[in-house]
């Protein structure tokens, strides 16, 4: 479960929840520029550009859930399971990338949309795991850039398709297209309440503020976490500083947040969001909070951790923030 979307006022951010029924060992993570990724094709890259993003480091190679990089392009991957099918391993050749390696070969090489769709273009998403016991999530994948262009990444039974994504929202199955159509039979709902009316003389108002929105889903399934997003996306108000961006980016996330107890999994355990951030493409920045911390926190992308040698790792809160008067 995941839900991502951007949103455009004068520079991109893009918000993304993470929601998962465990810990993947995450911190927040910045990749310098020409850091060195040994890939399982053989090839060693190191990439152009720095990235910062949340990610587990296992022998010095991050593997990010999600990242921009110093050009304001965002990559983020969400749960895509029992439609997610990659090449087969035995299929390894120069062209061939695993799910975990797009992070270095997109935002580390791409600094636009056509970039990244050039690459795609010539390579193939292959089932090689990290490591014997770390086997491939089934992902889908959310590409933006700074000019509020987007994409969508799925690879199925039929191979890898590349969708423009006209409204910047992604979040599970089924697959991106049935999003696409299923979100018209919300085209209705309105900010604003219905009109009043009148029947045989008797006024027909409305009881309540927000009946503009009724039938808006609000279960936490992924078609209706994508309408619901749809829906406060189509209507948001906010300024147009990076402040009032971040923290409505945070208010849009917080609506298809989940909470604990309310999503109970196969094997019996709670779904949670367990972190939610917005990456900003303007002074590349990336603002986080978790689940048992609500405050935001902010790394940047500096000139100084873009030129290091070595990643910059910075752990996360665990204990909630209170400010008492």
């Amino acid at each position: 479960m995941c839900t991502a979307f951007t949103l455009f006022k004068n520079r991109l951010y893009f918000g993304r929840n993470m929601d998962l029924d465990y810990s993947f060992n995450e911190s927040v993570v910045v990749t310098p520029r020409h850091y060195s990724f040994l890939l399982k094709n053989g090839k060693r890259v190191k990439n152009t550009y720095a990235m910062v993003g949340m990610a587990t480091v296992i022998n010095g190679c991050p593997l990010y859930a999600e990242a921009i990089n110093e050009k304001g392009v965002c990559l983020a991957g969400l749960n895509f399971p029992q439609n997610a099918v990659y090449g087969k391993k035995g299929n390894l050749n120069e062209n061939s990338v695993t799910p975990f390696e797009l992070f270095p070969i997109l935002l580390g090489q791409c600094e636009n949309i056509e970039q990244i769709k050039d690459i795609l273009a010539k390579i193939d998403i292959v089932d090689v795991p990290f490591s014997p016991n770390l086997p491939n999530a089934s992902l889908h994948w959310m590409v933006s850039d700074r000019n509020n262009n987007c994409l969508v990444i799925e690879c199925t039974k039929d191979g890898m398709a590349v969708y423009d994504n006209p409204l910047g929202i992604l979040t599970n199955n089924p697959p991106f297209p049935f999003h696409l159509e299923n979100v018209r039979q919300y085209l209705h709902l309105s900010s604003h309440n219905p009109e009043i009316a009148e029947e045989n003389g008797y006024r027909l108002d409305n009881f309540c503020e927000g009946a503009g929105g009724l039938g808006l889903p609000g279960d936490f399934s992924s078609p209706s976490r994508f309408a619901k997003v749809f829906f406060a996306k189509r209507y948001s108000v906010c300024d147009d500083d990076e402040m009032s961006c971040v923290t409505q980016a945070f208010h849009i996330l917080d609506s298809v947040a989940m909470i604990r107890g309310t999503v109970v999994t196969e094997t019996g355990k709670n779904d949670i969001t367990r972190y939610s951030c917005v990456m900003c493409s303007d002074d590349i920045s990336y603002f986080y909070k978790t689940y048992d911390n609500n405050q935001i926190s902010v790394v940047r992308l500096t000139e100084e951790r873009m030129n290091s040698i070595k990643l910059s790792i910075f752990a996360l809160p665990t204990q909630q923030q209170f400010v008492f008067n």
